[in-house]
């Protein structure tokens, strides 16, 4: 019963100030690196964010010193799932077929604390993979204040081509839960785009390319007109669509039809990733989860030689960075642990991407990008979304895994 009673106080043991003035060794505002900075929050914005020598303080602020920190704003992840988990506890078609949504719902809760106390504060989850519209629920119960978690935009089932997606391998006669709802069509995708928006989905998510069967490579799976009409009603709703897409047709099918992010790319040219460029489309490369996945196959990491699937996913960003494509960061988090999406920033940073750059990304870029107003900077006006690492993330990312202050919304989640 102790601990029962231990368990709870500290799941509920948040702290609000008035105002709070937060004084670290250095500031990363999301664009530069700062020294002798402080930042002031009053109530759930940030009041001030300067050189503290400039800062008049008052009475009845309370002052958090982070000696040996960078604060920084908080993490926004672009690519994760909430109601998965690594596939080597469990695969996915097991969790498709095995997990019900209210298991998975469960677990759900405990991977969006584990991401907020790892300072991801906003998180992009792209599709519930088989469990309905419980992501849109998993939101609901984080904005109401009943469990604790980061602010989340949500794509609900996702949307495939009819007959590409998964699970798969069963005869005609037995009908199984899919990852995504299918729709073929101008006028059926139409209408899943519109139910998807008025169940709560917060942008659209689509196929373009999938594997159509077991052992196949990728091919293309909507028709150019049917992403088109994806996303003119998406559009007209206020909304957006982004694509899966890894094949170099998939990848200009979608760019062409209005997505506004590809997912993965793995496969993308140097021609496609130019046409990317000139579209203002971003790439979340997911570089995280195919490292996973290797080594869920029997690689170990840092071990030559490297497998066929990483060799390719990392030509693929410097051809991607070459192009001068914008780099969301968003790293599949589910495809391996929750609360570890300092991985994506680390292979970022191993693959040819400077860490200022990946601090960007995963800051004000995904801001700007995820069309998220006062968000990913520490500015006066913005939201008080705000994190502390432990060391200069900029001289070695790895600090990234060491986040000791934990803000959301003007809240102190973590103070180590």
């Amino acid at each position: 019963m102790k601990n029962l009673f231990l368990g709870i106080f500290s799941f509920l043991s948040f702290i609000s100030y008035a105002q709070t003035l937060l004084v670290p060794d250095r500031v990363f505002d999301g664009e530069i690196m700062h020294s002798n900075w402080a930042v002031l929050v009053k109530g759930n914005s940030i009041a001030y964010a300067g050189p503290r020598a400039k800062l008049n303080t008052e009475a009845g602020i309370t002052t958090i010193n982070l000696p040996g920190t960078t604060l920084m704003p908080g993490i926004i992840e672009g690519h994760s799932h909430l109601l998965l988990h690594p596939y080597n506890e469990t695969n996915w078609n097991d969790q498709v077929l095995k997990e019900s949504p209210v298991e998975r719902a469960i677990r759900g809760t405990v991977h969006a604390k584990n991401s907020l106390m790892a300072g991801v504060t906003t998180m992009r989850d792209l599709g519930a993979e088989g469990a309905g519209y419980t992501d849109v629920y998993l939101k609901k119960t984080i904005e109401e204040g009943i469990i604790p978690g980061p602010r989340l935009l949500v794509a609900g089932p996702a949307i495939v081509a009819t007959g590409a997606y998964g699970p798969k391998g069963f005869h005609d006669g037995v009908r199984v839960p899919l990852g995504a709802e299918a729709a073929s069509g101008t006028d059926e995708v139409i209408k899943t785009v519109r139910r998807q928006l008025g169940n709560g989905a917060d942008f659209i998510k689509i196929y373009a390319d999938y594997r159509w069967g077991k052992g196949e490579p990728s091919q293309p799976t909507f028709l150019l007109s049917e992403i088109e009409a994806m996303h003119a009603t998406a559009t007209s709703a206020g909304r957006y669509i982004v694509a899966h897409a890894s094949t170099p047709e998939g990848m200009k099918r979608a760019i062409l039809g209005g997505a506004e992010t590809i997912e993965h790319g793995d496969g993308g040219t140097l021609e496609v990733f130019q046409l990317m460029k000139e579209k203002g489309v971003a790439l979340c490369p997911t570089l995280a989860a195919g490292d996973a996945i290797s080594q869920y196959d029997g690689w170990k990491a840092g071990s030559l030689p490297e497998p066929a699937r990483i060799q390719k996913k990392k030509a693929s960003f410097q051809l991607a960075l070459k192009a001068g494509v914008t780099i969301a960061f968003g790293g599949d988090v589910g495809v391996f642990t929750h609360g570890e999406n300092y991985r994506e920033l680390e292979l970022m940073v191993a693959y040819g991407m400077k860490p200022l750059a990946a601090l960007k990304a995963a800051t004000s870029i995904n801001a700007q990008i995820f069309h998220l107003e006062h968000l990913g900077q520490l500015k006066e006006g913005f939201l008080a979304d705000i994190i502390a690492v432990k060391g200069n993330p900029v001289e070695t990312i790895s600090t990234m895994r060491n986040v000791s202050f934990v803000m959301k919304d003007g809240v102190v989640y973590k103070n180590d």
